[in-house]
């Protein structure tokens, strides 16, 4: 099963979306050298669907698991983070694609907190891991998905408050 969610799913209208049974990315909040809430983005490798844009770390789902778990594994697979340490606050379902049989793929963002700017190793798929603060995300060039639901994930995240020390 593991790895069964990687591939494409095509629209009735043709366009193609990564992930069999959709995909998950996490949005990763901790305190910033300022008190203030950074983001953890990734720029995308210069070889991958997008590349060269920032985004969130995230991917296929696999049949098996629900928004949260694809979306933390995928951030440990890319980032090298220390899950123990992510405390998932809040699910948002960002794009949703509906064809004649009802919705055929759709990406869910996992909004989440760490004590702090935890340590990050890239993986191949990233050129480079950078907590971001809130304020300057939009000043990247943004993947065309992630850039799309920029304004809808910063409302809900500012709606929650930042835990600084949750364990």
């Amino acid at each position: 099963m593991r790895g069964d969610g990687d591939g494409w799913v095509v629209s009735d209208t043709r366009q193609a979306f990564w992930g069999r049974f959709g995909a998950a990315g996490l949005m990763l909040r901790a305190p910033g050298h300022d008190g203030t809430a950074a983001v953890l983005l990734q720029h995308r490798a210069p070889w991958s669907h997008q590349g060269g844009t920032w985004g969130l770390p995230g991917g296929a789902r696999d049949s098996h698991e629900t928004a949260e778990e694809a979306a933390i594994r995928e951030a440990s697979e890319e980032a090298g983070l220390a899950v123990e340490y992510v405390t998932v606050r809040k699910v948002v379902v960002t794009k949703e694609v509906v064809g004649t049989g009802g919705v055929c793929w759709s990406y869910t963002t996992v909004i989440a907190d760490a004590p702090e700017m935890l340590r990050t190793v890239p993986n191949r798929e990233s050129a480079e891991l950078r907590w971001v603060s809130v304020d300057e995300v939009a000043d990247l060039p943004l993947h065309p998905g992630f850039a799309a639901s920029w304004e809808l994930l910063r409302q809900e995240s500012a709606a929650i408050p930042l835990l600084v020390n949750p364990q």
